[in-house]
């Protein structure tokens, strides 16, 4: 759910990418991802061949369980996915037969999906969150949104590598290492980085392993892997999607979000994961403010008349990044959208409030995640889990703890010192921060290049990385999309849209208008280094 941080000026800030744009010599792998039946088909297509007969839920999903054998666990080995559902077939099998008998849920009847690890299913299948600490930990219940998919029809068909803890452990992490997992390898080019914490969700939708995945994001974590994937993610504004279920990091930031191909195919899995859920208090702010088909603000010409303003922080790090930046902007205008130069976002120490809140929360989030798992819980406590790490000879290894431990120290969620944080925060990046700037400008939404290109993977050094565009609207709690903007050599880039909360009606009009005028999404050909 949070991405890398890195002290700058003193201040810990969200980042994530790379400024490492050149491609080695490279050879593809043998398998290559033409010879996949249902290569780049959308959920319009598979609901298509389902309704004339070419083919069966069946027959689907045992096609994306071969590909997942074939190319995630042999192959190019991509360590995308750390479980399959033993019972896809058959709960495949029940659809198919709930098919004929003329009863369709929704859209995602029979419809794979992936569900990032670290969000609770009751049944065959573990919760680990990528740690060897909870390997064999098996949730007393569904998470609200993994019940949504089951009742919209949706098969689950796997668990998602992650970021371990997603990345909020320890310094010097490498994005998409867990030590259930392994190291989750980029599509595009096998030693380049997955990016995270989403990393599994990201390139199992990129490498066609499933038609949707469901990733989460504190700061970073759903856009940074999407966009470094070549691929579309959608961080909703946090209470529009339960967290219920979900193992946390900040009851302020953390959402759970729908990460597919196209824009279309994200809009129809966020439209079966909204709603109120009782146990979540941020849902409540949703009421009135939810859509259960966000179909219907796809436009082609959705960029005529916007007023969209161009965040400059992330430009002039990456030549290379900046031209595609130009070049996206020239097509926004040559669409009839006029474009704003906005310099800044956020007032205030919005950065150092954001890692403490984190702290105070992830204490208070984690103990109580733990506590749900009952009497039988492998770990019951931030305390027990850092023992169990110093004790385990493998989730050390490569980073350590720090987090884990610093959040241990913290006290309650009544301290003077985090709640004086929270408003800071709230405050800088809210009325002083996003929505300052757009009344001001009257925007309909902000853009910013998502990052800069996959880095190589370093298990040694961590993560490298130069820009990113996530904070401003993660620390507010507003929503973003990323949409892949071009290519720097064989690796993709992202443009992020964010804006006002609960504006994704509205963000998804221009960036799908965006994404049906360029469209620059391209499969991977999993290329392998020389």
């Amino acid at each position: 759910m949070s991405n890398k941080y890195f002290n700058k000026a003193g201040i810990l800030i969200f980042l994530f990418f790379t400024s490492l744009c050149l491609t080695p010599s490279v050879k593809a792998q043998k398998a290559a991802p033409q010879e996949f039946k249902f290569l780049e088909q959308d959920i319009t297509q598979i609901q298509l061949g389902y309704k004339n007969g070419s083919f069966t839920i069946k027959e689907l999903v045992q096609s994306y369980l071969d590909r997942i054998s074939q190319i995630d666990q042999n192959g190019p080995s991509l360590h995308s996915i750390i479980q399959v559902n033993p019972d896809a077939l058959k709960i495949a099998e029940a659809l198919d037969k709930e098919m004929k008998q003329g009863k369709i849920r929704g859209p995602l009847h029979g419809i794979p999906v992936l569900l990032k690890d670290n969000i609770d299913t009751h049944d065959k299948m573990a919760t680990t969150g990528g740690s060897r600490a909870l390997m064999n930990s098996h949730p007393l219940k569904d998470s609200y949104l993994a019940k949504q998919l089951k009742e919209a029809g949706a098969i689950i068909i796997g668990k998602a590598n992650l970021s371990e803890w997603a990345n909020f452990r320890g310094q010097l992490s490498t994005s998409g290492w867990s030590g259930a997992g392994g190291l989750t390898k980029n599509p595009y080019i096998l030693n380049r980085n997955s990016c995270g914490s989403s990393s599994g969700s990201a390139v199992a939708v990129s490498a066609n392993l499933t038609m949707l995945a469901i990733g989460t994001e504190t700061d970073g974590s759903i856009v940074c892997p999407s966009q470094t994937n070549g691929i579309v993610g959608i961080k909703p504004t946090v209470g529009l999607v339960s967290r219920s279920g979900v193992i946390p990091i900040s009851f302020t930031q953390d959402t759970p979000g729908p990460m597919a191909r196209t824009v279309r195919d994200a809009a129809i899995g966020l439209g079966a994961l909204v709603g109120i859920d009782p146990s979540d208090e941020k849902t409540l702010a949703s009421k009135g403010r939810f859509y259960r088909d966000y179909t219907q603000f796809l436009k082609e010409d959705g960029l005529k008349g916007k007023r969209i303003g161009l965040y400059k922080a992330p430009l002039g790090i990456n030549f290379k990044v900046d031209t595609l930046m130009s070049k996206a902007v020239s097509f926004l205008k040559s669409q009839g959208a006029e474009v704003i130069e906005v310099n800044e976002l956020s007032r205030g120490k919005v950065d150092s409030c954001e890692m403490e809140i984190m702290l105070y929360e992830y204490k208070d989030g984690l103990n109580k995640y733990f506590q749900s798992l009952g009497p039988a819980a492998p770990v019951k406590s931030i305390e027990e889990l850092i023992r169990f790490n110093q004790s385990d000879p493998i989730e050390l290894k490569y980073f350590n703890q720090s987090y884990l431990e610093r959040a241990q120290k913290k006290g309650n969620l009544t301290d003077p010192s985090y709640l004086n944080a929270l408003s800071q925060l709230q405050k800088g990046s809210r009325e002083e921060g996003i929505d300052r700037v757009m009344n001001a400008e009257n925007l309909d939404a902000i853009i910013a290049p998502t990052g800069s290109p996959a880095w190589i993977s370093d298990l040694i050094n961590g993560d490298s990385f130069s820009l990113a565009s996530s904070s401003p609207a993660a620390q507010a709690g507003y929503p973003s999309i990323t949409v892949p903007m071009g290519y720097i050599d064989a690796l993709p880039v992202g443009i992020s849209f964010f804006g006002r909360a609960w504006s994704e009606p509205l963000l998804l009009q221009i960036a799908y208008a965006y994404e049906q005028g360029t469209k620059h999404r391209r499969a991977p050909h999993f290329i392998s280094p020389e």
